[in-house]
């Protein structure tokens, strides 16, 4: 990658098509362009052959497709799920999930949902999250957002066969996606905006808006302006406590936005938008996993259009929560359930590999601190 190149991710339709436009070429050659990236696989404008050798030629002095490079891959023996540490060209490190999952309806070629990050590291620092463990270090463009997607559908095979005018074979591929690995999406607002359009657009990955989830540790700020998006994306809030003062204690952001202010602009979204919120509940034994704190939970949500996404701690060694047995989590659903709060309980996927988000990207930033220390 040239370092006078543009990533051609980073451009919209539009932008595309302004550029396009700007060299005389008329304006369906930028949606030949992108069908070609995110439809038919295309991974250089060599492949492009139904550009004009002209316009192929500028592409290539002008930009470049790929950026970011796998340089890990894990991948679970138990359910297929697949964890991939991405480097991008300065050397930061991201993380990207793969999670298959059979059609609940029976047949089809079932989910194949993808997990993304939006920045490098974090800024929030959750204190149950490996995420921010090594800090914030910058938001990503749009198009190494887009990366980590392509990249993971060509490895799933979703997109594999020769490249041609009809595309790659195969009729699998990404269906879901949601914006909930490193980082906070909402704090890296315009780029993640603007590469969950480039999904959701027909001539983009074509994701219905529906599928694809935008997650918020609660960033107030960041909310008021997707409220503000005429698309139908869902929103996904992370809420891990029903009191203030438990919450602060495992999500600083609360100090800033408590759970007061927090619930009512919920209110207003879910009035606003005609859409339903989700709560994602980290269970942590000991912490916010007991009866009571169900009761409060029900209590905090009550006549709120929402559902709770229950998920059960995922370990990671350099914090001292455990989860909590099945029994007190059915318990702890329950409670919620007879309050009339719906709830799912997150299956648990990629159990043997580092599938928690920043799991994988701080173990590999381990080995290389110990390699550089024996080294020196």
């Amino acid at each position: 990658m040239a370092e006078n190149k543009e990533d051609i991710k980073d451009l919209s339709l539009a932008e595309l098509t302004a550029r396009i436009k700007s060299l005389n070429e008329p304006p369906y050659r930028a949606e030949q362009v992108f069908e070609w990236i995110y439809k038919k696989g295309g991974r250089s404008f060599g492949v492009m052959t139904d550009l004009p050798a002209k316009l192929r030629d500028y592409l290539t002095n002008k930009f470049f497709v790929t950026g970011s490079e796998i340089i890990k891959k894990q991948v679970s023996k138990s359910d297929g799920t697949r964890k991939y540490l991405f480097k991008l060209s300065d050397g930061e490190e991201v993380e990207g999930v793969y999670i298959p999952a059979k059609d609940p309806a029976g047949g089809g070629t079932g989910r194949h949902t993808v997990c993304l990050s939006s920045q490098a590291g974090c800024a929030f620092g959750c204190y149950f999250c490996a995420s921010g463990l090594l800090g914030f270090k910058r938001d990503l463009r749009c198009g190494e957002i887009l990366d980590q997607a392509l990249a993971i559908q060509d490895d799933i095979g979703v997109a594999k066969g020769p490249v041609g005018p009809k595309g790659p074979a195969g009729p699998k591929r990404i269906t879901n996606v949601v914006m909930m690995g490193t980082g906070e999406p909402l704090a890296n607002y315009d780029n993640v905006v603007k590469a969950i359009g480039i999904m959701n657009s027909p001539l983009g990955l074509g994701i219905g808006a529906r599928k694809i989830t935008v997650s918020t540790a609660g960033y107030i700020p960041g909310m008021k302006r997707f409220m503000q998006e005429k698309e139908q994306f869902e929103l996904s809030v992370s809420l891990h406590a029903a009191d203030d003062i438990k919450r602060s204690r495992l999500m600083p952001i609360n100090k800033k936005y408590p759970l007061a202010e927090l619930m009512e602009f919920c209110r207003e979204y879910t009035k606003g938008k005609g859409r339903i919120i989700t709560f994602e509940y980290i269970l942590i034994k000991d912490v916010n996993s007991s009866p009571t704190d169900a009761q409060n939970l029900a209590k905090l949500l009550k006549g709120l259009n929402c559902k709770v996404n229950l998920i059960p701690f995922n370990a990671v060694s350099d914090f001292k929560f455990r989860q909590p047995s099945f029994k007190d989590v059915k318990i702890f659903q329950e409670v919620l359930e007879k309050a009339g709060i719906k709830s799912t309980l997150r299956a648990e996927k990629g159990v043997d590999i580092d599938a928690a988000c920043g799991q994988l990207r701080l173990r590999e930033a381990k080995i290389a601190q110990v390699k550089h220390e024996n080294f020196s």
